[in-house]
């Protein structure tokens, strides 16, 4: 995948991540003490959907578009209002122009006591990422590759938080990367809550990418993934996943009332599913 976000902000596959990321930060800000939150692959930050890029695509009009200032039953609506008010608030005038990607939004959601460390290696998304955070003492932006930040920033000093790896998959090998720097990543942080999000498509390895999380023997590994179409005519995306190490007792009681929802209301034909089963810990997974 060559994957420059401004081509995808706001896609079906950033509904689920930060729905996600947003129940994760509330869940952590429960209790007074600080966290921080660690974003590998940060990207620009925020999104401009009315760019020539964005409107290329217009992936946003089958995601964000299809959910913001629409009708949403009532649990759910509950569970979406912390991310959907960050996209509102950016949009005061109504409407949807500018989207937030995972560290704006983070640091929309965090209260005076917490941090935000994000890295981008870009040279230019670092640029107008650390724009974006200029003269914010909460925020700490870094060029580096965010694989290195797995060790080289692990564990936090504040013990607690949240670490968000969201590559962008442009070589091969990205999922074993992604197992092999979570099992790093784990021994550091081993009381850390970690978000892994990961494409699904045509010919992806998911099965071999389960089974490798899986003989981590980590103890608590949820799973969701959201398939919006059937990739049998398309070589892009057809769904995504996130892994989430650590996750709050409450996120699979959540997710089961959220993903139907999601598919229900982002599904682009018949074959769209949703799920969410534990790898270890809880309970055996669950299939459709």
């Amino acid at each position: 995948m060559n994957y420059r976000h401004i081509y995808h902000a706001g896609n079906f596959a950033d509904v689920l991540k930060h729905a996600v990321l947003a129940r994760l930060i509330v869940y952590m800000a429960q209790k007074d003490k600080a966290f921080r939150v660690l974003d590998t692959h940060a990207g620009i930050g925020l999104y401009d959907l009315s760019s020539e890029e964005a409107q290329k695509t217009g992936e946003w009009q089958d995601g964000i578009g299809r959910i913001l200032d629409t009708d949403i039953p009532a649990k759910a609506k509950a569970l979406l209002e912390p991310y959907l008010t960050a996209v509102r608030d950016l949009n005061p005038d109504g409407g949807l122009t500018l989207y937030p990607g995972s560290p704006k939004l983070t640091r929309m959601l965090m209260r005076p006591q917490d941090r935000l460390s994000a890295m981008e290696l870009h040279p230019d998304d670092y640029e107008t990422l650390h724009r974006l955070f200029d003269g914010d003492f909460q925020s700490r932006i870094t060029q580096l590759d965010g694989w290195l930040a797995l060790g080289a920033h692990l564990p936090p000093k504040e013990k607690r938080g949240i670490v968000l790896v969201d590559p962008p998959f442009e070589i091969a090998g990205e999922y074993e990367r992604l197992a092999d720097g979570l099992h790093k990543a784990w021994r550091r942080f081993s009381g850390g809550t970690f978000c892994l999000w990961y494409p699904l498509k045509q010919g992806a390895p998911i099965a071999a990418f389960h089974e490798a999380l899986k003989a981590l023997e980590i103890p608590k590994m949820l799973c969701t993934e959201l398939v919006v179409r059937s990739d049998r005519d398309t070589t892009g995306l057809s769904g995504s996943g996130l892994i989430i190490v650590n996750p709050p007792f409450t996120l699979k009681d959540e997710l089961d009332i959220l993903l139907p929802f999601l598919k229900d209301r982002l599904k682009q034909d018949r074959h769209a599913s949703a799920r969410a089963f534990w790898l270890r810990g809880e309970e055996l997974p669950e299939r459709d």
